[in-house]
């Protein structure tokens, strides 16, 4: 028997697969727990509407992800931190700082576990920080780091 997978069943398939299982199986466990559906002409033909819907909005998506990585290449951020002795930072510049300081200056909110730094910032200058906005696209934002007075 045929049956469409509505969510991931381990050893069986993922959400969305069409697997081959043993009627009694079907009857008495997929089907009973809700876990997948028969697979009919009418389900198949839901089941690629779905896939075709679920893949536009990931290319939306994608798109949306680009364009904002487009627009935050054009815009610097600047960040003001007390100097220790000799001019050293007191302290240290981190995603949270950065992300905070992105939302008051430049209105946008981005999260600051998408901001990825290799190491905390400790130092005067400018930076390019990396933004990862989706799997596929990395943005890049400059953020000025000075001596607050």
């Amino acid at each position: 028997m045929k049956i469409i997978l509505l969510e991931d069943v381990k050893s069986l398939g993922k959400k969305g697969d069409i697997v081959d299982v043993n009627e009694g199986y079907a009857r008495n466990c997929i089907l009973k727990k809700n876990l997948g559906v028969e697979a009919n002409a009418s389900n198949m033909n839901d089941l690629k509407l779905k896939k075709n819907n679920d893949a536009k909005i990931a290319q939306e998506q994608l798109e949306a992800a680009q364009a904002f990585a487009k627009e935050l290449e054009s815009k610097e951020v600047t960040i003001l931190i007390k100097a220790g002795e000799g001019g050293k930072l007191f302290g240290s510049v981190t995603g949270k700082e950065i992300a905070q300081a992105f939302k008051d200056q430049c209105k946008v909110d981005v999260d600051k576990k998408k901001i990825q730094l290799a190491e905390p910032i400790r130092s005067f200058g400018v930076f390019d920080v990396k933004v990862k906005l989706h799997p596929q696209v990395t943005g890049s934002l400059k953020v000025k780091v000075k001596e607050q007075n």
